[in-house]
């Protein structure tokens, strides 16, 4: 019988966050894959953890990700941590996921701490529907694009962030999306944990005189549909009411139809569509 795959969620900064079953899986696999073996053997020591490690990280991820799913295959257990957190959030960890399902093996998930959770709860902005986009590309062609469809977003977005690059992505956002509601926080769960609200302008302006320390998590209110609607009639308004008609009837739609959808998109009644269309005639 093939092994399993236990995705293992480590705490993201303070230790009493890992779970008991977190524990035990850890101890009774067979091999523990870790991002940084380094920084994991201090973890492991603290819960007296003795289980073999081997590297698994960003730039070994396929290879070592087909190696480890091999020993699977021959009844082996793997467990796979991340530097904190839960592994594939953002992080090598979906790889070898997608190849042990592929492969037939199960694959379990050991919950746990994760940042962007952790921020959102904090951040006093709307739970319900949220886009989590991790890190925004380096590249400018790709990070554009994603910053373009987040212009119209609704939901609450989160984004994580190196303090080295933190103004910048917060300038960026600003220009993008304008000046949002928004919290800030740094780290969570750690001595210095640190959550902030404000707007994106306050927090840019915060950083001219302080230097940004720390991993951050950036929550950041969705567009209303009040504002976008409101920008819907705008660009509406650019036509005359008999243009937007005509519009519709050029389409193909029959006039009746076509008035209804003119009011519709105007926010006005379809008797001041006929209203304008007796004017212009």
């Amino acid at each position: 019988m093939p092994g399993t795959l236990y995705l293992c969620a480590t705490p993201i900064g303070n230790l009493e966050d890992i779970t008991y079953r977190c524990i035990r899986i850890l101890k009774e696999a067979d091999i523990i894959g870790a991002e940084d073996t380094r920084n994991s053997i201090k973890l492991l020591n603290h819960f007296d953890i003795h289980t073999p490690m081997t590297s698994y990280h960003e730039f070994n991820k396929v290879d070592k990700a087909r190696y480890l799913v091999e020993e699977m295959l021959k009844g082996k257990n793997v467990a796979i941590i991340t530097d904190a957190g839960t592994p594939g959030i953002s992080d090598p960890g979906e790889e070898i996921a997608r190849q042990a399902i592929e492969a037939g093996i199960r694959v379990e998930s050991v919950p746990g701490a994760t940042a962007f959770v952790t921020a959102l709860t904090m951040s006093g902005l709307p739970t319900r529907r949220f886009a989590f986009e991790a890190f925004l590309p380096r590249d400018k062609e790709e990070r554009g694009r994603i910053l373009d469809n987040l212009k119209d977003e609704t939901r609450t977005i989160i984004l994580y962030e190196a303090p080295h690059r933190l103004v910048k992505t917060l300038e960026t956002l600003k220009d993008t999306l304008g000046n949002r509601k928004a919290s800030l926080c740094r780290e969570l769960t750690k001595k210095h944990e640190e959550a902030m609200y404000g707007t994106l302008e306050e927090f840019i302006a915060k950083y001219e005189t302080e230097d940004p320390r720390g991993e951050y998590v950036i929550v950041i209110e969705g567009k209303s549909f009040d504002d976008i609607r409101k920008e819907e009639i705008m660009r509406w308004e650019e036509l005359s009411i008999p243009e937007h008609l005509n519009m519709y009837i050029d389409q193909g739609m029959d006039k009746k139809t076509a008035m209804k959808k003119v009011a519709a998109d105007r926010g006005i009644s379809k008797r001041e569509v006929y209203a304008a269309t007796l004017e212009e005639k």
